[in-house]
């Protein structure tokens, strides 16, 4: 009979694409891996997996013996999810991503305070703004913001924010106060940028194209701009509100109904989420509420739109 330290040890290879990442995972070394591997392949009596060497990929009998494999082990999972008290699964690694100027301001404090409430997790944090493949980069659950692309992942809802148009006292002192998104277009916008991807504003139906003197990839770039008296900027309102309480910024067109970002938690589809996973969620989505807590400092109302 097969043993499962083969068959993890394979499940993990083919989802990451590398032995290197795999034995990371597994707290493996390299070479236990690959004689894993190859132990499963003997013992099969077929090849599994075609090695290079600059890359990796899985013959067709690899194909359909990871499709097996994985229902094995997520059954496994689910079997053991199902009948125990879910103690030891706050044991461990839980690994997130997140974006980086949210993650700093908003979700940093709270996985902190995760970590002193389950003093035996061992989290691992990275925050950056590109999009990260949560299954190849061995990653338990990531906080988006904004419209998410069709996947197999689970996502869940957290919190909603709005993007606020917001300025410095001068610049409006100076350039007077815009009464209509129209009128926009005659002032100094700073404007958010990702790659080639233009940084005219979206506003629902609507798309305003603005001229200004900076574009960014980065929102704290922007809302320093603003606040030294460069521009409008429309921004999320986890970036300005504390900016805006502070009077370094002062809200515009509040009169316009706001464009709305979902922030979301992203987690690989499985029936029986790790209650580490579950926990942390719960604890987001408890502490950002509805209106989420950054607005609610700057009394901003609760959010009625779906």
């Amino acid at each position: 009979m097969l043993q499962l330290e083969p068959i993890i040890a394979f499940v993990r290879v083919a989802e990451l694409k590398s032995y290197t990442r795999a034995a990371e995972a597994l707290s493996l070394s390299r070479t236990r891996v690959s004689r894993l591997v190859m132990a499963l392949e003997a013992s099969l009596g077929v090849r599994l997996i075609q090695r290079t060497t600059r890359r990796l990929h899985l013959t067709a009998e690899g194909e359909r013996y990871l499709a097996h494999a994985q229902g094995i082990l997520q059954a496994l999972d689910e079997a053991a999810a199902d009948v125990g008290s879910g103690v030891t699964d706050m044991r461990g690694r839980l690994r997130i991503n997140g974006p980086m100027s949210f993650g700093t301001r908003h979700l940093s404090p709270l996985v902190a305070r995760f970590m002193v409430e389950h003093p035996d997790l061992d989290v691992r944090l990275d925050l950056n703004d590109r999009r990260v493949d949560l299954l190849e980069e061995g990653y338990d659950v990531a906080i988006r913001i904004g419209s998410l692309p069709d996947s197999s992942l689970i996502a869940r809802r957290l919190t909603r924010c709005r993007m606020l148009f917001c300025a410095s006292p001068d610049y409006l002192a100076r350039e007077g106060m815009p009464a209509s998104l129209e009128a926009l277009k005659q002032h100094q916008c700073l404007r958010y940028r990702s790659g080639p991807i233009s940084g005219d504003w979206h506003l629902g139906a609507t798309t305003l194209t603005t001229q200004g003197p900076l574009e960014s990839n980065n929102g704290d770039v922007l809302t320093h701009a603003a606040e030294a008296g460069l521009g409008i900027a429309h921004q999320p309102s986890f970036l300005v509100t504390e900016s805006i309480i502070q009077g370094r910024l002062v809200p515009v067109l509040e009169h316009v109904a706001p464009r709305m970002l979902d922030i979301h938690a992203l987690y690989p589809a499985r029936r029986f989420l790790p209650a580490k996973v579950e926990r942390f969620t719960d604890l987001l989505a408890a502490a950002w509420g509805s209106p989420p807590s950054w607005e609610r400092d700057m009394g901003l109302s609760p959010i009625t739109q779906q």
